[in-house]
Order: C-alpha cells, then structure tokens, then sequence
C-alpha cells in the first residue's frame, strides 16, 4: 500500500514538475540571453508571464478534468493525485504571475510601473492588452479565494466562483496574443493550448454530471415558475 502511494504521488508530480521545470528554462534561458543588456528585466517579465501562462493552462486542464463526470472511469492517478497536481500547478501559477508582476513594475524601460500592474488601464505601455492582464491576474486571485471556500458556501455558488477560472485563462490568453505574440513559437503555443481549452472543456460539458442535471432542472422549474406567475 505504501508503494502504491510513493509511484501515485510521483505521478502526480510529474506534471508540475515538467511544468516548472519548463516555467524555469523559459525564464533561464531569458536571463541568460539578456544577461547585462539593459533590457534583462524586460525580458525576464515576459519569460515569467509565458512561464505563468503555461502553469494556469496546465492547471485549468487539470480543473476540467477534474470536474467531469468522467474521472470516476479515470483509475490512474487517482482522485486525490489528480486534486493535488491541480492545487500544486495553481499554486506554481501564482508565484510566476508574482514574478512576472513584480519585475515588470519594476522595469524602468517598460513603463508600467505599479500602478500599471496592478490597475486596468493605468499603463503607459499598450493599455489594452496590459490591461487584459491585469484584470485576468485579479479573477485568478478570486478563484483561489474561492477554492480556500470549499464546503463553506453552498455547492452551486462555490461552482460559480471557481468556473471564474475559465475567464482568467480566456483573459490571459487573450493578454499574451496581444501583448506576446510576436513570435512564431509563442504564437504556436497560443493557438495549440487555445485548442487544447476549448477541446477539453468541450468534452468536459458534454458530458452531465448529477449537479449538472439538477442545476438544469432547477433552472427550468425556476423559469416556469416565472412564466406561470406572470401569466397570472
């Protein structure tokens, strides 16, 4: 038995390890490309953001594999494995967001500055697109708040709130094909994991759980009821 749990809790560190470890060489690679340029920061910044970027697609996927209905049929790695790689990959998540916020507030050639990451619109540079990221920082920020919420609120509003995790990944998307995509290769990476999101949340709700049926049905009884007491 302990052997079963020593080979499942390596799997399900491998997927955060391979994460990181290609979060790190992102980020390496760029220091060491930019080592003693002025604009060693400025790369930094971006290496973190795609670095972050790679982590919450990860962690996303792992959430929506998470939710389906169809990991009951999922026998390896098992059920708390699977929590602990989706937890561990947002955690990783939000320390490369950490990173690449605070080097880039503090990047004299950017001109972002604090007010630019932590605000919409308030940077000089390329409000827009900035500004996409800024707000999809602040709804990844509630969707942890919202995971910390478990079993305090009710089950339909805890769903709610942590669904707000697709639109962060929509919105970080959404920032780095704006503001990052001026290369072939992240330009791969945006529409390869654009696929991958889409495809899996597609077979994700496709499928109905329990809760699913009854939030419908809910929903119906709800709407009739309208109906009827407006036809009254």
């Amino acid at each position: 038995m302990s052997s079963d749990r020593s080979i499942g809790a390596a799997a399900s560190a491998t997927g955060v390890v391979v994460g990181v470890s290609l979060a790190g060489a992102l980020i390496g690679a760029a220091w060491t490309l930019a080592s003693g340029a002025d604009m060693a920061m400025w790369v930094t910044a971006r290496a973190s953001g795609v670095a972050a970027y790679v982590l919450l697609t990860l962690s996303v996927l792992a959430g929506l594999v998470l939710s389906s209905p169809a990991r009951a049929r999922l026998r390896w790695p098992s059920a708390p494995q699977r929590i602990r790689l989706h937890v561990s990959l947002t955690v990783f998540t939000l320390l490369f967001i950490a990173l690449h916020v605070v080097v880039l507030a503090l990047d004299p050639w950017a001109k972002v500055g604090w007010m630019g990451v932590l605000l919409p619109w308030a940077s000089e540079y390329r409000p827009l697109p900035v500004a996409l990221g800024v707000l999809a920082m602040w709804v990844f920020l509630l969707v942890i708040v919202s995971a910390g919420l478990a079993g305090r609120v009710t089950g339909r509003a805890w769903r709610v709130l942590h669904r707000c995790a697709g639109v962060a990944w929509l919105l970080a998307w959404a920032h780095g094909v704006f503001a990052g995509s001026d290369t072939p290769g992240l330009l791969a990476l945006y529409v390869g994991s654009g696929i991958a999101v889409l495809v899996t949340a597609a077979w994700r709700y496709a499928a109905k759980s329990p809760a699913d049926r009854r939030d419908q049905l809910l929903a119906a009884t709800s709407r009739h009821l309208t109906t009827a007491g407006r036809s009254r």
